[in-house]
Formats: structure tokens, C-alpha cells, sequence
């Protein structure tokens, strides 16, 4: 009879079972102030945490606010940490795990794609834009720009279908998020 202990019965830290890594959605609250940002991605990199997404702008002006919007990927611990160190910063308001909430929030992002194309490339190109809901916003007679809108998944999808088509280049916004409800942050 063996006198191992099972990983998952184990009473230390490093033998324990590992745990899945999960992609989270941080919405973060802080003073519009300068370094404020320079702080939040001095804690991710100091860490060596990584950020997937990062979006930022005032929403406040009276009150001087503004809203970081940071995708992350970790274990459940490692997520948790990261809220932790957020939230000691002197300058943050508040964090919210928008993943983690009751109501998860609604998340979308904002793509130009640039695709290059004639004959019938052209006429595929705009075909699945408009099954993409894409807009035309500039045109000439070699080369659409397309602005899309939504989940990521679906800006990544439509870049994909690009490829073939002629894709010359893509601008992202990265993910925005707020939290459904009537509660604000």
C-alpha cells in the first residue's frame, strides 16, 4: 500500500491539481490622472501577468474619471490576485470582474479592415460584409475599408474570411464592456 497522497489531497500549494486558465474581463474605475495608467500596466507586466486587451478613455469629465477595460487570461487564483492588486492601487476607484458577475456583462470591439480586390474577390469581399453587418465607410477601385462592430469572435471570423480575399490590414479598438442592469459601476 503506497503512502503517496493524491495531488488534489495534497496540503501544499504547488502539488495541487493544475487549474484551467479562463479568459476575464476587468472593468476598472480610476482618477484621470497622469501615471495612472503607466501603474495598472506596471502591476500586469511586474507580474508578469498577461494583458490580451486594453482600452481606455474618460467617462466622467466632472468627476475627473476614467474607465480601463482590461482582458486578462489566468487561473481562477491568478485572476483573483490580479482584482487584489488592482484594487490597492491608490489611484483606483473600483474593480469589476465583468465575468464573474451575476449579469456578465456585454463586450464588443471595433475593427477597420483594409481589403485589397477586384472582379470577383471584390464582389465576395462585399458580400460577407454585409453578412457581417460591415459597413463600407471608405471605397476606391482597388481597395474597401470596412468598419465592423461586435464580439470578438466575430471581428476574428470575418478578418479570417478576409485572408483569401485580399486582406491588407487590420485596426482594432480592443474590447469595451459594461455590465447589464440598471446598476452603474
Amino acid at each position: 500500500m503506497s503512502n503517496a497522497t493524491p495531488a488534489s489531497a495534497s496540503h501544499y500549494p504547488a502539488a495541487t491539481v493544475k487549474e484551467k486558465i479562463e479568459r476575464h474581463t476587468l472593468s476598472v474605475l480610476v482618477d484621470n490622472e497622469p501615471g495612472v495608467l503607466a501603474r495598472v500596466i506596471g502591476l500586469f507586466s511586474g507580474r508578469g501577468y498577461n494583458i490580451d486587451s486594453l482600452t481606455v478613455s474618460e467617462t466622467e469629465h466632472e468627476k475627473h474619471l476614467s474607465r480601463i477595460t482590461i482582458v486578462t487570461s489566468g487561473t481562477p487564483m491568478v485572476i483573483e490576485q490580479i482584482r487584489h492588486q488592482l484594487e490597492r492601487l491608490v489611484q483606483i476607484r473600483r474593480v469589476v470582474d465583468l465575468t464573474d458577475s451575476a449579469m456578465p456583462g456585454i463586450e464588443r470591439e471595433l475593427a477597420m479592415v483594409k481589403v485589397r480586390g477586384k472582379g470577383e474577390n471584390r464582389v465576395e469581399a462585399l458580400r460577407l460584409a454585409d453578412a457581417f453587418r460591415a459597413r463600407v465607410i471608405d471605397a476606391g477601385t482597388e481597395s474597401f475599408i470596412f468598419e465592423i462592430t461586435g464580439a470578438s469572435e466575430k471581428i476574428e471570423s470575418f478578418i479570417n474570411l478576409m485572408l483569401p480575399l485580399g486582406l491588407v490590414e487590420v485596426s482594432r479598438t480592443g474590447v469595451v464592456a459594461i455590465s447589464r442592469g440598471p446598476e452603474g459601476m
